[in-house]
Order: C-alpha cells, then structure tokens, then sequence
C-alpha cells in the first residue's frame, strides 16, 4: 500500500463526488481485515507499526468519504481548495437559514405536539441538502468556484439537520 495515495485511490474508486457508498462499505470491510492489527501480532515492530497507521489511515479515508459534506470538502482540498471559516454569502441564502433556524425554534417551543412537524422539517432540510449536493456534484467538475460556495451552503445546511436530530432525540428520549 501506498501512503501517498488520496482516500479514493486507497478504495479503488473514481475520484467523484458521486461514489457507491456499498462498495465503499465492502472494499473498506475486505482493506480492514488485510491490515487489522490482530494479524500482525507475531510480525516485527516495524510491521506491527506499518498495520497500525494503515488502520488509521483506512479509516480517516472510509469516515471522510462515507459522509458526504466531508467527500465534498475533500474533493475541494484534492483542488488545493481549503474551506473558510466565515464565508460570505448572499444575503437571500443567509435569510433563508435566518427563517429554518426560528422555524425549528418554535417546533421546540410546541413539545410533543411538534413531533409531526418536526418531522416535515427535516425533510424540508434534507430536500435543500439533497439539492446542494447535486449542485455541489454538477459544479465539481466545470466550476469549482460554484463547488466551494456549495459547501459552505451545505454546511449550514448540516447544521440544521444536527439541530433537528438532536431535537428529535430529545423528544424520543434516546
């Protein structure tokens, strides 16, 4: 195995924000037992070491690409792109997430009662994300500039669906 190879090229997959997320899930499964530690229990130090950073390695790469707000980020670092803290956006995006974050305020304030339209909430949420994210997919590859500003809507996007869930969680008393 190669350390310098980037996350897609370690599961052997095209290098593209669209990815078969079952395969990714097989290919990790069949990487981890090849350099699971355990296996290596009798080896020298320096191999013992090497199934190590490969298993952290592997994993850092299955994490970042299973998630995919954290694919598209990568996929923009593979550009020697790196995400801003505090981006500027339109201020019409920005209104928009002014008026889903009092929305999911008030859902708070309803209790129980708000469970149903909490529900509708959140997938009013996962539609723009799912939105942004074939956006983010479509730009990718003939405007980067477009990809980035992508991200940094997803992310708010994400922030959103957090609250929500853990709303939710709170509601269910998980």
């Amino acid at each position: 195995m190669d350390f310098n190879q980037n996350f897609f090229e370690i599961f052997q997959l095209p290098v593209d924000y669209r990815i078969d997320e079952e395969e990714l899930s097989v290919r990790y499964r069949a990487l981890q037992q090849s350099v699971h530690p355990d296996k290596y229990a009798s080896a020298t130090d320096q191999e013992k070491r090497l199934s190590v950073q490969w298993a952290t390695k592997i994993n850092e790469a299955f994490d970042t690409l299973r998630e995919p707000l954290s694919r598209a980020i990568y996929l923009l670092r593979l550009q020697d792109i790196s995400i801003e803290n505090n981006p500027t956006l339109d201020s019409g995006f920005l209104m928009e997430q002014i008026e889903l974050r009092e929305e999911l305020e008030e859902i708070e304030t309803q209790g129980d009662a708000g469970l149903s339209t909490l529900e509708a909430y959140k997938q009013e949420v996962l539609d723009v994300m799912s939105r942004l994210q074939d956006e983010f997919s479509k730009a990718c590859s003939n405007d980067i500039a477009k990809a980035e500003y992508a991200v940094y809507k997803m992310q708010f996007i994400n922030r959103l669906i957090i609250a929500a869930d853990r709303l939710e969680e709170k509601r269910l008393d998980y």
